[in-house]
């Protein structure tokens, strides 16, 4: 069962009434307004209500600049030209209300025509590609989120009612379409035991933009957040270096550099460093998360915590923890670690050094032409433990699915030929941080659809196999390249809904560590369905682990159980994740990357997190290439102390 949002098929004139959400034709619109109808509408189909039957459609791809009133079109070769208030009158018997609305402009850029606002419908039936904000999410999952009974029954009646079993097209290809849900078997993997490590923060400072958060308020928070990471085993100073200081949201740069200096003033005669910061941002921040991540993470090299100002008015405990337990890796600490890994026992991974990749590649949304690609790579950097996790990242040309710096050579006037990427600065910086150099490598690439998996599979393998050899000339590790789904309609319910064996009770789903390596996988392939993580909401979605290359020699139990262990070293969360670690940090680390360069990229406060960017000279990474005719942005580079702890998370 699949959903989607639609736009709803309303007036123009009203659909922008809602999303500026006051009366159009009381004030003019503003600079800001006028893009945002823009964004909203380009692309969108608008059929035309003042000719009667005629309802001709046409497609939206721009705003006029000037009002209604205003605009004018030539009408014959000596410059004769005409209002569009005249011309509607004179040709409909139409007159304007809304005059000092833009026009919408549609056909092409090289012969636009004008359309006013209040003669265009949206046309009914389109969906709704652009990105949906907090408010319109929670109404669609309330309509589509179904416990996993109800969704089985759903789908069984659904098959029953369009008699799928009786299709004669299917019956011509010689194809029987089963009435009854395929039965596979299943087992499930028992969660390993785990351990915590605390990390230290000595000197921190606290910075509040909030406007109706007050002192009191803002020093309460922060001692009970202070008094919850030394609950959670952190090294934690109770008080903040200075007093906490009230700025708002568009002194941001000024309010950072500022309290910043006034701390290292303090610090840098002891020899001591800045640990933390925690912000406290409005709950409808806009740029001003971006700006701060971009500014702390790039220039002062300070890693922060933000906090939304509902969660200081209504502290809660879960949440306390939860903001500890990103803390604590942000400043070096480990919020689980394996005791099969601590005592050497597991498998393809304990023997020899190992470390683990997770790859993603995340694309800008629809409408959005002037923003690249962003490939984000993370790799382990502790061992036998394989907790830590630092990353880098990319820009790359737009809706380019392969990983393009993976590997670099360049040439430097002075140093000649010089090798780099991604793959190859993590591979020296796992050496430099276990005095080791890895042995084996693990490979979860999230974002790939089957199309491609051979194409990405020869790239990408070859570019890290490249990137081995560049560091020395015989040194090959076995590479083990597996890719990650959660994008697929593959649901698992178990056969006995009463059976406690397989049904967490409480949700109705199949328990955390189901896997399914039969029937429904490939027939001569390495691949399975592995359900790591408790569903909640819903019915949960197994993700689908394919693995395309394996020199390691993994047994389908082996690499299942590395797998599902792995799931429950996420630093974010004391439950196990749906998605191996690594590939989920990947796509964190892209997230917390499109900040850099877009700082209003989300409606939401502290939930974006991110990476590292990779050093190379100016146009080896992201400079030089074009998405189109738009050159490629660099991503700002990232200082080094902010490089060697898990900031994004």
């Amino acid at each position: 069962m699949s959903s989607t949002a639609f736009i709803e098929p309303l007036p123009v004139i009203d659909f922008v009434a809602q999303l500026l959400n006051r009366n159009v034709s009381v004030r003019p619109l503003s600079d800001a307004d006028r893009v945002k109808i823009k964004k909203a509408l380009r692309g969108v189909k608008v059929e035309v209500t003042h000719r009667g039957n005629m309802r001709r459609k046409y497609r939206i791809f721009g705003l006029t600049s000037q009002a209604t009133r205003e605009l004018t079109f030539p009408i014959d070769d000596h410059g004769t030209v005409k209002t569009v208030l005249k011309y509607f009158q004179e040709t409909y018997g139409f007159n304007i209300q809304h005059t000092t609305l833009p026009c919408l402009q549609v056909g092409n850029q090289q012969r636009p025509n004008f359309l006013p606002m209040e003669v265009c419908k949206i046309v009914e039936g389109q969906r709704y590609s652009k990105r949906l904000n907090e408010k319109q999410i929670t109404a669609l999952l309330k309509v589509t989120c179904q416990h996993p009974q109800q969704r089985e029954l759903d789908i069984l009646q659904t098959v029953n009612h369009n008699a799928y079993h009786e299709d004669p097209y299917a019956r011509e290809f010689g194809i029987r379409i089963d009435e009854r849900l395929a039965s596979v078997e299943a087992r499930v993997l028992p969660p390993p035991r785990k351990m915590v490590n605390g990390g230290r923060v000595k000197e921190w400072i606290c910075i509040n933009f909030a406007r109706n958060v007050q002192d009191s308020a803002a020093r309460s928070f922060c001692r009970q957040l202070a008094d919850m990471c030394e609950i959670s085993g952190m090294d934690f100073s109770k008080d903040p270096l200075l007093p906490p200081l009230c700025t708002r949201a568009e002194h941001v740069e000024r309010a950072l550099r500022a309290h910043y200096r006034d701390a290292m003033n303090i610090l840098k005669p002891l020899g001591r460093e800045l640990d933390l910061l925690i912000a406290i941002l409005p709950d409808n921040n806009g740029p001003l998360y971006g700006n701060l991540k971009r500014i702390c993470e790039t220039d002062l090299g300070l890693v922060s915590q933000c906090c939304l100002t509902k969660h200081v008015f209504k502290t809660t405990q879960q949440y306390l923890a939860n903001v500890a337990l990103k803390i604590n890796v942000k400043v070096g600490g480990r919020n689980t670690v394996l005791v099969d890994a601590l005592s050497r026992r597991i498998p393809l991974v304990s023997d020899r050094p190992t470390i683990i990749f997770g790859a993603d590649v995340t694309h800008p949304h629809p409408g959005e032409d002037s923003s690249p690609s962003i490939a984000a790579v993370v790799a382990s950097q502790d061992w036998p433990e394989v907790t830590k996790y630092a990353g880098l990242v990319s820009a790359q040309t737009r809706r380019q699915e392969l990983i393009q710096d993976l590997f670099k050579v360049w040439q430097d006037p002075q140093r000649g030929t010089v090798n780099g990427g991604m793959v190859r600065e993590l591979l020296l910086s796992f050496h430099r941080s276990t005095g080791q150099k890895p042995q084996r490598i693990i490979f979860y690439r999230d974002g790939v659809s089957e199309g491609q998996f051979y194409q990405v599979l020869l790239y990408e393998l070859d570019a890290i196999r490249k990137a081995c050899a560049s560091l020395e000339s015989n040194y090959q590790p076995p590479v083990t390249f597996v890719v990650v789904q959660k994008r697929h309609h593959t649901r698992l319910f178990a056969n006995n809904h009463n059976d406690q064996r397989s049904v967490d009770t409480k949700s109705g789903n199949i328990l955390p560590g189901t896997v399914v390596d039969s029937k429904i996988c490939h027939p001569t392939e390495f691949d399975f369905y592995l359900c790591s993580h408790a569903g909640i909401q819903g019915t949960s979605r197994p993700a689908h682990y394919h693995v395309l290359w394996d020199e390691n020699n993994f047994t389908a139990d082996g690499l299942q159980t590395l797998t599902n262990n792995l799931c429950y070293t996420y630093a974010r969360c004391t439950r196990s994740v749906s998605i191996v670690p690594p590939a989920y940090y990947a796509h964190l680390a892209a997230f917390r990357a499109r900040f850099y360069m877009e700082p209003d990229t989300s409606d939401g406060g502290s939930v974006a997190s991110g990476a590292t960017t990779s050093r190379a000279p100016p146009g080896a990474r992201g400079g030089s290439r074009a998405a189109g005719n738009v050159a490629v942005k660099p991503l700002p580079e990232l200082k080094e102390n902010v490089k060697r702890v898990m900031f994004y998370c």
